[in-house]
């Protein structure tokens, strides 16, 4: 079975590539195996016997080297099974079809007539192409007669043809007559006349000489007559052999043998196109070779046709295949006398990728196939056989006179080959070489000859000074000669700190440490000139000692107007420039009062001691509504109000690590979700409890804290409110009286829910402080409450339930317990 498939497959490779769909992609990578109909497959079955295969070996280098995929072979396999396995299949619901050697298949019947269109329609584009098929199927080319046309003088008049006859002169009259069945006409004061088989030409003279006696004017030319066709008749014609439509057509009077051909379809497949017969009264009266029009625009021997004319189109006696890299691949028909080279002539040439030193001939023989091999002086001369396929293969993809030149030279790219082209002569040829070649060494890439890769070097500078033999180049040599760049780290100069635009410069020889200053911008309005440090590379450090040193430090000190103080410093690659600001240097720093002061409003720091007292005093005091336990400081640090701030610390990991070791603490125990959340809000909290009636008691204490740029101090007028939230029954807000407790609040919200974790409550003062309940015995001791405090209830987690291993997990603790009690106890 296996090896019956893979024949079936050998088959294919070998139909497909004699087909012009193949050929046309030049490989087997693109064809798809579900776009084969059965019908298609069914006939490469068929055709197998009568065509030879080589070993499975062969055949398997064959797909590889024609790019078939695997997936498409399986594919095959598969279509080719259930072929001739097609299941349950009633005797009366399909076909068999048996091979020479009793191989049977079974086809499908066709579903319905578009169904059998169409697999008709996919046979027709997987077949070759045959030429000229397209000239009479193609809707944008018609063969239609041009019926507004003066008459030809060699018209021939036949019955139902209308003549108009004019008189002009002494004499005015106009006939308009219809030529009778008989073939004659009726004319006023003439009688009949005859008219049936003569052209107009004669028609003409034989209506004027009858006429001649009735008006005698015409004898002297005082009288004109004009004779024209006023209407063309029909006529009908038979079309039979190997046409597309056969049958008996009418058309006009005027039409010739390619306006039937048009109507008919033109000839079908196995129809000559070279030897198209007009029969009339039994005998052939012309020969249409379509050819003469596809190839050069002539339509030789298109005779206008007559009334019961057969027009016969006869089997091709030779016809052959031209695939492959010719501009028109096709079928082409071939006359007795025409060879190879009028078939190419037919194909309209070779492609630009042709080879053309000879064409591949494949032929039937009275037994098998025979491959030939034409040469181009044969082309001439040979006679092609009904039923060749000439293959023209393309070129090589390789160059016979091709070296190429890289790197840095000033004109890289590929040259030819002279003969006796050295490497010198090369380099001279490409312009010669860069300012920043390196001269030490280049070398060449040789294919050796078994094509693999060999490598030549050279010194470059010795070979330009003629110093060493110079060197031949061979085809496909590929000299490079590198740039000291290419062999070398890009260099580059660093620059940071206090400059306006720091970062990283390309290094330049004799750059000085005042260019890489002015290229950063220049100096910032808080930069230093003085202490300038310039870090640099030790290459040749003293790797067995401890105190090695990593880098050389130089230290410069620079004016306002980039002059060096001292010694000029000459830059090297990779030195890393440091500028630091001035330390006496500030930039104003403002404060923030807000509320109950007598002008609110930002305050600039104008001490680095200045204290919350100091400011409340530049403000001019506290109003009378002023409360100042309530007073509170917003502190969110320097970071976040001048991340440019040098004095700044960046605090955010320090945060981090106090909401992850909460996390981890709430990690044991019963976990309390809620109060969590809580407490995360007061680590991530800006504000800064302070006692503003004790910092204004006692000013410069240590609750008299130094502002920092950025505070917000906030003093609130004499609150009234007390705010209940959390796990009560009513959060809301209870007006503050003095004297009433902790519970005396909550009770006023409804009292604590079923969820409430009243050991964790806690109060949020309005300064930003917050007091927690603390626990004495079995009792719950609560903070005080003051006016515009906020007292929050958390929820206590949600306790898991133990399933059934766990309950008997302890059943089984406790029984090992009992256990243990009772041996314990004998």
């Amino acid at each position: 079975m296996k090896r019956n498939i893979f024949q079936l497959f050998a088959i294919l490779l070998i139909s497909l590539s004699f087909s012009s769909t193949v050929l046309a992609q030049n490989n087997y990578a693109n064809i798809k195996v579900d776009e084969l109909s059965d019908a298609r497959i069914l006939e490469i079955v068929k055709s197998a016997e009568s065509i030879g295969f080589t070993s499975e070996a062969q055949l398997e280098q064959m797909a590889l080297a024609r790019g078939m995929k695997a997936e498409e072979v399986r594919k095959f396999k598969l279509r080719v099974e259930k072929l001739r396995n097609p299941g349950n299949t009633n005797s009366d619901q399909s076909s068999t079809i048996t091979t020479s050697t009793s191989r049977t298949y079974t086809e499908q019947p066709a579903v319905n007539a578009d169904e059998e269109k169409n697999k008709k329609t996919e046979e027709e584009s997987l077949a070759p192409k045959i030429f000229g098929s397209d000239l009479f199927r193609n809707g944008n080319i018609t063969f239609e007669p041009n019926l507004r046309i003066a008459t030809p003088k060699g018209y021939i008049i036949g019955p139902d043809d209308k003549l108009i006859i004019d008189l002009t002169g002494d004499n005015e009259k106009t006939y308009n007559l219809q030529v009778s069945p008989e073939g004659t006409i009726n004319l006023e004061f003439v009688g009949r006349i005859a008219v049936g088989g003569l052209s107009i030409d004669q028609a003409s003279s034989k209506i004027r000489s009858a006429m001649s006696s009735t008006y005698p004017a015409l004898r002297s030319g005082r009288t004109n007559v004009a004779i024209n066709l006023g209407n063309i008749r029909s006529i009908k014609v038979t079309i039979t052999g190997q046409v597309v439509k056969a049958g008996t057509y009418t058309i006009s009077s005027l039409s010739t043998i390619y306006n039937a051909l048009g109507a008919s379809g033109g000839p079908s497949t196995n129809g000559s196109y070279r030897n198209i017969q007009v029969i009339r009264n039994n005998k052939v009266v012309s020969k249409i070779d379509v050819y003469d029009f596809l190839l050069g625009g002539i339509q030789r021997d298109n005779i206008r046709l007559q009334d019961q004319d057969v027009i016969y189109i006869p089997v091709f006696e030779k016809r052959v295949e031209m695939q492959g890299e010719v501009v028109q691949p096709a079928l082409f028909e071939v006359k007795n006398g025409e060879n190879l080279q009028d078939v190419i002539n037919f194909a309209s040439g070779f492609t630009t990728k042709a080879y053309t030193a000879q064409i591949k001939s494949f032929q039937n023989t009275d037994k098998e196939r025979r491959i030939s091999d034409i040469s181009s002086v044969a082309f001439s001369s040979y006679t092609p056989k009904n039923g060749d396929v000439y293959l023209v293969e393309p070129i090589l993809d390789r160059f016979e006179n091709r070296v190429e030149i890289a790197g840095a030279i000033f004109r890289p790219g590929q040259y030819e080959l002279e003969k006796g082209l050295s490497l010198k002569a090369l380099i001279i040829k490409a312009a010669g070489l860069t300012e920043d070649a390196f001269l030490n060494r280049g070398y060449i890439n040789r294919l050796n000859a078994d094509n693999t890769p060999s490598l030549l070097s050279f010194d470059v500078a010795k070979l330009m000074a003629g110093t060493i033999p110079d060197i031949s180049l061979q085809r496909e040599d590929k000299v490079t000669i590198s740039s000291i760049f290419d062999l070398r780290d890009e260099y580059k100069i660093t620059i940071q700190g206090e400059v306006r635009a720091p970062g990283i410069f390309n290094y330049a020889d004799s750059m000085s440490l005042e260019s890489v200053i002015q290229l950063a911008g220049g100096f910032k309005e808080g930069a230093t000139a003085k202490r300038i440090e310039i870090s640099r590379r030790i290459k040749n450090s003293d790797v067995s000692s401890v105190s090695a040193r990593t880098a050389q430090v130089i230290t410069v000190n620079v004016d306002q107007n980039l002059k060096i103080l001292g010694n000029t410093v000459v830059l090297k690659p990779f030195d890393v420039i440091s500028v630091r600001s001035s330390s006496g240097y500030q930039v104003q720093k403002q404060v923030t009062l807000e509320g109950e002061v007598l002008y609110p409003g930002p305050y600039t720091i104008i001490k680095k001691n200045e204290r919350i007292s100091d400011l409340i005093k530049r403000a001019g005091g506290l109003t009378p509504l002023a409360y100042t336990d309530g007073a509170s400081l917003k502190r969110p640090g320097a970071e976040k109000v001048n991340p440019t701030d040098k004095n700044a610390i960046n605090n955010k990991e320090e945060e981090d690590k106090k909401l992850l070791n909460l996390k981890r603490m709430q990690g044991t125990g019963v976990k309390d979700t809620l109060a969590a959340e809580v407490e995360q809000k007061l680590i991530q909290s800006d504000l800064v409890g302070i006692n503003l009636t004790a910092i204004l008691d006692r000013p410069l204490s240590k609750q008299d804290l130094i502002v920092e740029d950025g505070d917000v101090i906030r003093i609130p007028r004499q609150l009234q409110v007390v705010k209940v939230t959390g796990e009560v029954l009513s959060p809301n807000s209870i007006v503050y009286l003095s004297g009433r407790n902790f519970k005396d609040y909550v009770n006023g919200a409804g009292g604590f829910t079923d969820k409430a974790l009243k050991n964790k409550a806690f109060v949020k003062y309005a300064n930003g402080t917050a007091a927690g309940a603390k626990k004495f015995l079995f009792f719950n001791n609560y903070p005080r409450i003051r006016p515009g405090a906020e007292i929050f209830v958390p929820k206590r987690a949600e306790k898991e339930r133990l399933n059934a291993q766990a309950w008997i997990g302890i059943g089984t603790a406790i029984a090992s317990l009992g256990a243990i009690l009772v041996s314990l106890l004998k």
